[in-house]
């Protein structure tokens, strides 16, 4: 009983709006009250602080960071033109632009929204002169956006891995062929949209453009080699490739001598402010866990699914539909940090991989970002496309439902994301 009553509270503080984190905090810090008395209040600080202490949580602003980079310094303009010059010649080819545009990003900035920030400014704009719809363009960049989570390095994953104890580079790798898997997806429904509405073909296909584009983004190019190679090889850990990919970020920023130093510190400060926010979720988590835990919930929750179901399959069904409820409302963080704990001993008890696990939640909360009424990416691809929310949401259904398809097929063929990590790491 108790524990509906926190979880009410927090909702009912969420529905006044108060921040989600300060709605934790409130909600765990009258719980441990009640429940220990006075003499529990002093520890809270201490709990708080030691919550947001952990070093792979370092790697959450460096990632901003290095996304902040590309989009201040023509990285970000230098990829969109080598993508282009490849998948320009096929009919829709701009679309097609922007979700390849949107996967590589992915493999540096681990961010939907950044991804929609750098990205979306230049490509809507342009998807708009050329005859698309402004409601498919924001759509298409939204959903592609959401790959950001997917494809590694993942800030939802770092989050997760942090919460469940799983292996950061573990989930990175689960995440290559589900990611890769939605993008030529979503660039087969595109091409689709294309051939029935008659939309152009950007540009006739070159060699010399392709070479020209190629030695243009080259250095861009070697971004995620650098950060994904040094990550996989064992050679730095999560936390030390997002340093490294700052680091590399620069130094090809300084290089290409493109790069604004006023929208630089602008998107720093943005960055600073994002990954405040996400520390203090993980510091209210952190208390909410303490008092969790001691409650004994998880374990409880645990004997009540496994009471109805000790069938993983089922088991995985009933929590695909959780994810995708919550995503309704809150953000991939806060669902994470609030949720993973709680679920986990269910997972352990039935024989569920981590690993795979957590690529499920994540793709999850993919689907979430695209779901109103929270849904934050997009709504800031509406934002700079200057799009209606719901309308953009009736076009970008069957993209939803790509990504829907994705998660049923990772979910029950656990084969397809976990044949690389189990072909290396196991």
């Amino acid at each position: 009983m108790a524990i509906v009553l926190l979880f009410l509270g927090v909702l009912a503080l969420v529905l006044i709006n108060v921040p989600i984190a300060v709605a934790l905090g409130i909600a765990a810090a009258v719980a441990m009250g009640a429940s220990q008395g006075a003499g529990a209040l002093p520890n809270m600080a201490i709990v708080m602080y030691s919550g947001t202490t952990g070093f792979p949580l370092i790697a959450i602003p460096l990632f901003i960071f290095a996304g902040a980079i590309m989009n201040t310094s023509g990285i970000s303009r230098r990829l969109i033109a080598f993508a282009s010059a490849i998948l320009g010649f096929i009919r829709g080819g701009l679309a097609m632009v922007n979700i390849g545009s949107s996967m590589f990003f992915a493999e540096i900035s681990g961010s939907a929204v950044a991804d929609v920030a750098a990205l979306g400014s230049v490509l809507m704009p342009a998807m708009k002169k050329k005859g698309y719809p402004g409601t498919f363009a924001a759509a298409i960049t939204s959903s592609s956006a959401s790959l950001a989570i997917i494809i590694p390095p993942s800030i939802p994953m770092i989050l997760y891995a942090v919460m469940s104890g799983a292996s950061v580079v573990q989930l990175f790798v689960a995440g290559i062929i589900p990611g890769v898997i939605g993008g030529l997806s979503m660039m087969a429904l595109s091409y689709w949209y294309a051939v029935r509405y008659n939309w152009p073909v950007e540009e006739v296909f070159q060699l010399k453009n392709v070479w020209k584009t190629f030695k243009d983004a080259a250095l861009a190019l070697l971004l995620p080699v650098i950060i994904l190679g040094g990550i996989f090889g064992g050679v730095v850990t999560a936390s030390e490739g997002a340093g490294l990919a700052v680091v590399a970020a620069i130094g090809i920023a300084l290089y290409y001598r493109e790069i604004q130093w006023q929208q630089l510190w602008t998107a720093v400060i943005d960055g600073a402010v994002q990954t405040a926010a996400v520390m203090l979720l993980v510091a209210a988590s952190a208390l909410l866990g303490v008092y969790l835990t001691e409650a004994q919930v998880p374990q409880k929750l645990a004997q009540v699914i496994v009471g109805l179901t000790k069938e993983p399959w089922a088991v995985l069904l009933l929590l695909n539909f959780f994810f995708l409820f919550i995503g309704l409302f809150l953000h991939s963080a806060a669902a994470i940090i609030l949720v993973v704990p709680i679920v986990m001993p269910v997972v352990n008890a039935v024989g569920i991989d981590p690993v795979h696990f957590g690529l499920i939640v994540t793709l999850n909360l993919a689907i979430g970002q695209q779901t109103p009424p929270v849904a934050s990416v997009l709504m800031t691809a509406c934002s700079i496309a200057k799009e209606n929310v719901w309308d953009v949401t009736k076009v970008n259904l069957p993209f939803i439902a790509v990504l829907v398809s994705v998660l049923l097929l990772i979910t029950y063929v656990p084969a397809i994301p976990l044949a690389l990590v189990n072909l290396f790491y196991r």
